[in-house]
């Protein structure tokens, strides 16, 4: 079933929606240019790639459009009406996408997490580009047949010329307000234990980098579980606290984001983080981590060096135990 909120302040002018899509490709190809080139290749990781040139694909639609305002193309005549049209179609889209991609990327990794190789077999990279056009496709079929989301779309464009009123996602919204949820749940059980864990960290140089040492002691007593969930709610939180605070404002305040613009390159690789660490969590006792498995996040460093400093010593271990979490 199709839903969607509309937006309270509609677009009303052409160039603002070239001005935002230009910031967000710009933002979109900045993240894909910024993250390390080692990482192991996953479906979340084809999205991104897919999202970014469907982006600009958009952008120079709506330049295009722009600049000669009124043209036939393939016997099809294109106008500023068609910016609008354009939009809304993607917003449309993007609202409905969010449950499968990210259903879909959580069973990647919930599958391949003990894989170590960095480069996956053929076979495997084909299934992900098939599951990306096949989400895309979808998306797109959903949107221009499905009658609920056709009448939608012809009631946005009765709308007059001089606004463009564009969705926003409840899909969107739901996932946010599941993830602060079960981020201040866990923060609620284990501040503590975070707190602790925070207030023991030392800057130290290690290979000629600097690095954060935390002071650890194994407590038999304390389910291993919840160990890991300390330990993953610091890796994530110590890269994405800033955006966790976003969401929190966003949802106190009511915001309404139009859908094309809430999935963007930024929010995927955020709720990848996410669920990489939910998979940790739930598959510490059955899958084996390796340390090849740390390149998977572009983003989020999912191992620990917790070398105890009771005696006093500061000097780092020539080799210190890992701990991959």
């Amino acid at each position: 079933q199709y839903h969607c909120t509309h937006v309270n302040q509609p677009l009303e002018t052409s160039c603002m929606l070239l001005l935002i899509m230009l910031g967000k490709v710009f933002l979109d190809f900045f993240m894909l240019q910024v993250r390390p080139k080692n990482v192991r290749v996953s479906f979340m990781g084809y999205f991104c790639v897919s999202v970014a040139l469907f982006d600009f694909t958009l952008l120079l639609s709506i330049c295009f459009i722009f600049c000669f305002e009124d043209f036939a193309l393939w016997g099809v005549r294109f106008t500023k009406y068609h910016i609008c049209l354009f939009t809304q179609v993607t917003s449309l889209t993007y609202s409905i996408l969010h449950y499968p991609v990210y259903l879909v990327a959580g069973l990647d990794y919930y599958t391949t997490i003990s894989q170590t190789s960095q480069f996956p077999k053929r076979g495997q990279k084909l299934l992900y580009v098939f599951a990306v056009v096949v989400i895309w496709i979808s998306g797109f079929f959903c949107t221009l047949k499905v009658p609920a989301v056709y009448e939608e779309l012809e009631i946005q464009s009765a709308v007059s010329p001089q606004q463009c009123p564009v969705s926003a996602s409840l899909q969107s919204y739901s996932v946010s307000c599941a993830m602060v949820l079960l981020l201040g749940t866990a923060l609620l059980a284990r501040w503590r234990e975070v707190g602790t864990t925070l207030l023991s960290a030392r800057l130290v140089s290690f290979s000629s980098q600097p690095v954060f040492m935390f002071s650890y002691t194994s407590n038999s007593s304390t389910c291993c579980r919840w160990q890991l969930l300390t330990r993953l709610l610091i890796c994530f939180l110590g890269t994405w606290a800033p955006f966790v605070v976003l969401q929190v404002l966003v949802l106190l305040l009511g915001a309404q984001i139009p859908a094309y613009v809430d999935m963007n390159v930024p929010w995927l690789y955020f709720i990848n983080s996410f669920l990489l660490a939910a998979v940790y969590w739930c598959r510490c006792h059955g899958a084996e981590l390796a340390e090849g498995m740390c390149s998977t996040d572009p983003f989020v460093s999912w191992k620990f060096c917790f070398v105890p400093f009771d005696n006093g010593n500061t000097e780092p271990a020539d080799e210190p135990s890992a701990v991959i979490v």
